[in-house]
Order: structure tokens, then C-alpha cells, then sequence
């Protein structure tokens, strides 16, 4: 029995000498966030752009993870999708050529330097020719072969025409020419809007197509309804 009134006393004694103190909490966290509020904690806290920085590469993340979860095969078969993606980008951009293609106000024929002949433009093309411009050459042969049309008055001149406006137009009067013309067209556009390269065998057959068009007769208005008549 002295044992347990000896026990009794014991806590009795620790209750009565002993009282816990408890601090508020408001005030205690006020403190602590006084005390954290202080430059030494934040010295080596990323800066306003980097914590900008690591939200966006953390959205992207979750953006790939949420992808790859739904893609079939998992993270493997969005790799396969992404490349897939890119081929396909690939290959419309080397069909349809550079955006400034399209962003262009104007996709004109002749540039602003001045009017000038026919024979003008098929000399500037055999100089560019001869010193391997091929680019160049195909443009200026592109410009005499217009430029001829003009001057045959099989053409309209008219300022701000484009290659493929020429071509659409000088098919109904030379209709035996038509496919050559659309495709000598969108070599032009390729090479002068699309930033691709033209060779010696562009510049030969664009030459030829030149040559061919200075002889050709064109079908008159009424031509063909005077033969079937």
C-alpha cells in the first residue's frame, strides 16, 4: 500500500510542482513567421524567373505524363507519335516551301527595279548561267518568258501578277504549253518564295520552254469554233 501512495503522491507532486507551459498558437506562428521572413533564410532562393521558369517545365512535364499515359504504348508510343508528327511537318514544309512563301503581301513576278525587255531579261538569265547562279538564271528566264508574252501582247501586262497568274492566263492562248508553264511556275515560286536551290537541268528545261514559246502560235478567240464549224 506504501507503494501505491507513494505513486500517488508522485504524480500528485509533478501535477502540483510541475504545470506544462503552453504557448498560443497564433502568436507562436506569428513569430515563426517573423523569424523565417528574415533575408538570411531567403539568400539563396530562386529568383522571380526561375521560379517562373520551374512552374512551366513542371506543367510541361505533367502535359508528357498525362500524354504518355494515354498513348498507346505508353511513354515508347508518344516518342513514336512525336516523330510521326515531325515527319509529317517535314515533309509539307518541302512541299509547300518556307511560311514567308505565304506571308508575303505580294508574290509578284517582277521586282520594283523598272520594267524591262524581253531580251533584257534572257541576257541577265545566260550571265547568271554562266557563272553557275542557277537560282538567278531561273528566275530571269522565268521573267523573259513573261515578259515575251507581253510583248506578243498574248498577255495583258499588268503590275503585280504573280508566276502562277502568268501561266493560268497564257494556257488558254497556248494550250499546248499549259502543264510546262504551271510547273515552270512553281519552280519559280519554289526557288524565289520557298528558299530552295535551282540546278543547270531547272534552268535548261525553262530555256527550252523559252525558245519553244517564241515560235508557238497561239489559238485565237473563235479558232476552234471555226474549225468544228
Amino acid at each position: 500500500m506504501s507503494g501505491a501512495g507513494g505513486t500517488t503522491a508522485a504524480r500528485s507532486g509533478t501535477g502540483a510542482g510541475d504545470i506544462p507551459v503552453d504557448t498560443p498558437r497564433v502568436p507562436a506562428r506569428e513569430a515563426a513567421e517573423s523569424e523565417l521572413s528574415k533575408p538570411m533564410y531567403h539568400e539563396n532562393d530562386p529568383n522571380f524567373l526561375q521560379r517562373a521558369l520551374n512552374q512551366f517545365w513542371d506543367w510541361v512535364s505533367g502535359l508528357f505524363d498525362a500524354a504518355a499515359g494515354a498513348a498507346p504504348g505508353g511513354p515508347a508510343g508518344l516518342v513514336i507519335l512525336i516523330v510521326i508528327v515531325i515527319g509529317l511537318a517535314a515533309a509539307l514544309w518541302w512541299r509547300l516551301g518556307t511560311p514567308k512563301r505565304t506571308s508575303r503581301a505580294s508574290d509578284a513576278l517582277f521586282d520594283s527595279d523598272g520594267p524591262r525587255s524581253a531580251t533584257q531579261h534572257r541576257a541577265a538569265a545566260e550571265a547568271h548561267a554562266a557563272a553557275l547562279r542557277w537560282t538567278e538564271a531561273v528566275q530571269e528566264r522565268m521573267r523573259a518568258i513573261v515578259r515575251s508574252l507581253e510583248e506578243r501582247a498574248l498577255l495583258d501586262p499588268r503590275p503585280g501578277r504573280t508566276a502562277d497568274e502568268a501561266a493560268a492566263e497564257a494556257g488558254r492562248t497556248l494550250p499546248e504549253h499549259t502543264a510546262r508553264l504551271r510547273a515552270a511556275a512553281r519552280n519559280f515560286d519554289d526557288v524565289t518564295y520557298g528558299g530552295r536551290t535551282a540546278d543547270q537541268s531547272a534552268y535548261l528545261a525553262l530555256r527550252a520552254l523559252d525558245l519553244e514559246l517564241d515560235e508557238a502560235k497561239p489559238l485565237l478567240p473563235g479558232t476552234a469554233r471555226g474549225a468544228t464549224g
